[in-house]
């Protein structure tokens, strides 16, 4: 009841300001309800006409729910192949693999909105605004800088109340990439600008085991060397922790010069 008043106050505080757009307000308020950072996992491909339509729902929700949201388009599966089975330019074996252990035999695009149970692109927006205003049990900080041809990254966990225990998971995303998409209407977008993309992961496939106790602290450093293909202007490190249950805390941060 005190949350509800305390959301209605910002609402009143804000419709009197005038000078602020009414659309302002909502994302203001939204943000402010946000008790976590949510991991959207986007299972996508070159070759997936209806994949574009994910990608809008995806900037709607960042609109929304700015940094309280990190969206990565793993592309994988039937569409991120030729005819012949050879992986397209945007598609990695790790993400094959991660298609393969928890979205196999859904059509494209399909979602895990914190590694529940994978949803078509149009569930999205429901899901993450309800996991966003859940309490996470851990805070979750990263500084990711270039040195030379590697990525510095150093990582902080903070247990807030509860005993924790997963896996964390570091990847590094790339943005604006220009490269071939399939698109709705039937055609072949050459120049189509592909974000959030996943590059590959720092600490293997399913990550490095974790263990917290209530109010404990750590922190890791990790390196991880820089593609020959990537545009160093353009990476994003994501990292998260999950278990059985789901991601309980994900954190982005962009990848800096010293």
């Amino acid at each position: 009841m005190k949350h509800f008043a305390y959301i209605t106050g910002i609402v009143t505080m804000l419709l009197s300001c005038s000078h602020i757009d009414e659309s302002e307000q909502l994302i203001y308020v939204q943000q402010e309800a946000a008790q976590r950072v949510v991991l959207l996992e986007d299972f996508t491909g070159q070759r997936c006409v209806n994949c574009p339509k994910g990608t809008e729902i995806i900037n709607q929700l960042q609109e929304t729910y700015g940094n309280h949201l990190v969206a990565v388009g793993i592309y994988s599966g039937e569409f991120g192949k030729l005819p012949n089975g050879k992986l397209m330019p945007l598609t990695t074996t790790t993400g094959c693999e991660y298609f393969e252990h928890y979205v196999k035999g859904y059509g494209q695009p399909i979602g895990m909105v914190n590694r529940h149970a994978p949803q078509n692109y149009t569930e999205w927006t429901a899901t993450v605004r309800e996991e966003i205003t859940k309490p996470s049990p851990v805070d979750l900080s990263l500084t990711a800088t270039i040195q030379g041809e590697n990525i510095n990254i150093t990582i902080q966990e903070d247990a807030k109340g509860d005993n924790i225990e997963g896996k964390l998971q570091v990847w590094v995303l790339e943005d604006g990439i220009t490269a071939l998409q399939f698109m709705p209407d039937g055609s072949t977008n050459k120049n189509y600008i592909h974000h959030h993309v996943f590059r590959t992961s720092v600490n293997g496939t399913w990550g490095d085991p974790i263990t917290l106790n209530a109010g404990e602290q750590k922190s890791q450093q990790l390196t991880q060397a820089i593609d020959g293909d990537w545009n160093k202007d353009n990476l994003s490190i994501v990292a998260f922790i999950y278990n059985d249950n789901g991601v309980l805390q994900a954190a982005k941060t962009k990848v800096t010069t010293n």
